[in-house]
C-alpha cells in the first residue's frame, strides 16, 4: 500500500514509518495539518493515518476538507488519545473510516489499513437507488432527500446503500457489519456510531429519519410514502 502518515509526535510518526516501510509499504509523512492535507490530495495514497491533534489544522478539519472540499475518498484511519463516543462520532461525521486510540499496536495499524484498502477495492458500484424521496447514486456518491443534498462519511454511504437495496427489509447487525466492514465487529459500538451519524444527517436534511431500529432484530429503511 501507499500510506500517508499525518502525525506531529516524532516518535509515533517514526515508529509508524519504520514499521510500515519495513513491511514493504510505500510511506510518506507530514507533521502538520496543512502539509498533510496537500499530500493527501495530491499524493495518490491508498490509505491515510491521521492524528486528531495537529498543528496548523486539526485532524477533524483536515478530514472534512479532504472529503467535502477535495472530494477525496481515500480511507482514513484516525488516531487519538481521546476515547469518548463524542470524539468518535465527530470523526466519523467528518469522514474518518476507522478509529484507533493511543497507545496502539503497530500490527493492528497495519491490519486496519489493509482492511480499509481491501474494502475500498471491493466496493460495489451499482445503479442509482431510490426509495420514496430518497436517492443515492453509488457511482457519484450523490445522495438527496426531499431534493436536498446529503453529505455522508464513506461508511455511512455504504450503510445507506445496503439499506436502500431492499427497502422495508430488516437487516441484522451482522448483515450490515459484513456489508460495510467485511466482517462482524467485536462490539456493536462501531455500527451504532455510524448509524447515529447516518440517521442524524438524513433527519437534518430531510426533516425525518427514514431508518428504523427494529428492536432485537436490526434496522430497516422505511420510505416516506410507506409511513
Amino acid at each position: 500500500m501507499r500510506v500517508l502518515i499525518i502525525e506531529d509526535d516524532p516518535i509515533i510518526a517514526a515508529n509508524l514509518y519504520d514499521f510500515l516501510q519495513g513491511r514493504g509499504h510505500v510511506v510518506d509523512a507530514a507533521s502538520d495539518g496543512v502539509t498533510g492535507l496537500h499530500l493527501a490530495v495530491t499524493g495518490g495514497f491508498d490509505a491515510i493515518v491521521l492524528d486528531l491533534g495537529l498543528p496548523g489544522m486539526d485532524g477533524i478539519t483536515l478530514c472534512r476538507k479532504l472529503r467535502d472540499d477535495a472530494g477525496n475518498a481515500t480511507p482514513v484511519l484516525m488516531l487519538t488519545a481521546r476515547d469518548t463516543l463524542e470524539d468518535k462520532l465527530e470523526g466519523f461525521a467528518r469522514g474518518a473510516d476507522d478509529y484507533l486510540v493511543k497507545p496502539f499496536a503497530l500490527k493492528e495499524v497495519e491490519a486496519r489499513l489493509a482492511a480499509l484498502d481491501k474494502r475500498r477495492a471491493g466496493r460495489v458500484t451499482g445503479k442509482p437507488l431510490t426509495a420514496g424521496d430518497l436517492s443515492l447514486d453509488p457511482r457519484t456518491l450523490h445522495i438527496r432527500i426531499r431534493g436536498k443534498e446529503v453529505k455522508l462519511p464513506p461508511k455511512c454511504i455504504r450503510l445507506l446503500e445496503t439499506l436502500m437495496s431492499e427497502p422495508l427489509r430488516v437487516f441484522s447487525r451482522k448483515e450490515l457489519e459484513t456489508a460495510v466492514w467485511g466482517q462482524e465487529q467485536e462490539t456493536s459500538d462501531t455500527l451504532r456510531s455510524h448509524m447515529h451519524v447516518l440517521r442524524r444527517e438524513l433527519a437534518q436534511a430531510g426533516g425525518y429519519d427514514p431508518v428504523e431500529n427494529v428492536h432485537g432484530l436490526g434496522y430497516r429503511l422505511v420510505p416516506r410514502d410507506a409511513h
